[in-house]
């Protein structure tokens, strides 16, 4: 399951840098931006965020899933969280008796 994350966070990093670079370079193609290739980067950066709002949901969705995931795994429990553990199990062992 590692790799599913890892290739989620390699697919969404690529195209987040090719909805930037993308409109980058086409913008840096006139002449207008030449001189004021700041102006470029901006509306680069403008276009590819509002690109990776609508169409990356999904792999945005799969990147934060498995970060969470990794900090759940890597936070240890308080001990309180640890006597409701105790305490369900006992409840659902009674239960099943």
């Amino acid at each position: 399951m590692g790799s599913v994350r890892s290739r989620s966070v390699v697919l969404y990093t690529l195209l987040r840098l090719a909805f930037f670079l993308v409109p980058l370079g086409i913008m840096m193609l006139f002449p207008a931006f030449w001189g004021m290739w700041w102006l470029a980067v901006l509306f680069a950066a403008l276009i590819g965020l509002s690109l990776s709002i609508i169409f990356l949901q999904k792999p945005r969705g799969a990147v934060s899933e498995g970060i969470y995931e990794s900090q759940k795994r890597r936070t240890k429990k308080s001990a309180r969280e640890i006597d409701e553990d105790i305490e369900d199990q006992a409840n659902q062992a009674a239960q099943d008796d």
